[in-house]
């Protein structure tokens, strides 16, 4: 798949993006099922659904993803293979090829859980201090927890957009030059207060070609990571809102 953004012009390079391990437990987590129980064919589908969007927008992915792509395939092939035609493998005594990953995902996920645990216990110390205010504190209104949400499940409601605007649309794959990154970088900062929320999907409300969409999108991920923008949801699997920070 070819990026509908040149590469000399405009290509992301984000540090908001996690690695292939992450990727894999988003997608599990997303189908809600157990490790163990993983389908490679399913997954691996999945996963090079992701890689060519990644491609689409002109990411500058790291090695690792593409290395985990090739790992996928291997192991895909190996599990459409009776088993007395499998190639041996040397370093490993089990029958499942599916095994050696999801050891991996085990081992990757106990880390992530703890670094996790960790982090949160961390910030609940910032708000931990020496000396109790001498007048009482008026408790704050309690809200809805929000929903959590990752750079993944942005990739993801784009790839809706996207396959929705394909549906309605039959432009093909026309260059349109008439926007660039920063010009609608631009457009989002004056449309949106700070402060100020819209919904995800409002944001390609008037484009009219595929590479606006993309643009558009582009836009939002330069805006989050210069920290101007955030996402989130007020429910799982609800509608994502993107908000200009306070101040920005």
């Amino acid at each position: 798949m070819q990026p509908l953004v040149e590469a000399d012009a405009y290509k992301v390079r984000l540090d908001i993006f996690e690695g292939p391990l992450d990727l894999l437990l988003y997608l599990i987590k997303k189908d809600e099922i157990d490790i163990y129980d993983i389908s490679i064919e399913r997954i691996t589908k999945q996963y090079l659904h992701y890689i060519e969007t990644f491609k689409l927008l002109n990411i500058d992915l790291a090695s690792e993803f593409i290395v985990m792509a090739a790992n996928l395939m291997y192991i895909k092939s190996r599990t459409l293979l009776p088993r007395s035609e499998q190639p041996p493998e040397d370093d490993s005594d089990e029958d499942d090829p599916r095994w050696e990953l999801i050891r991996q995902l085990i081992e990757y996920k106990k880390f992530k859980d703890a670094a996790n645990a960790l982090t949160l216990k961390a910030r609940e110390q910032e708000d931990v201090f020496a000396h109790a205010p001498e007048k009482s504190l008026v408790p704050k209104p309690e809200t809805a927890p929000l929903a959590e949400i990752s750079i993944f499940d942005l990739i993801r409601a784009f790839q809706g957009v996207l396959k929705r605007f394909e549906e309605t649309h039959d432009f093909g794959d026309i260059i349109d030059d008439r926007f660039t990154v920063s010009d609608k970088m631009d457009m989002l900062l004056k449309n949106l207060s700070p402060g100020q929320s819209m919904p995800f999907t409002s944001l390609f409300a008037s484009a009219s070609t595929k590479s606006e969409v993309i643009v558009t999108f582009l836009a939002l991920l330069e805006l989050m990571k210069l920290n101007q923008f955030v996402i989130w949801q007020d429910q799982i699997l609800g509608e994502i809102e993107i908000e200009r920070r306070s101040g920005s």
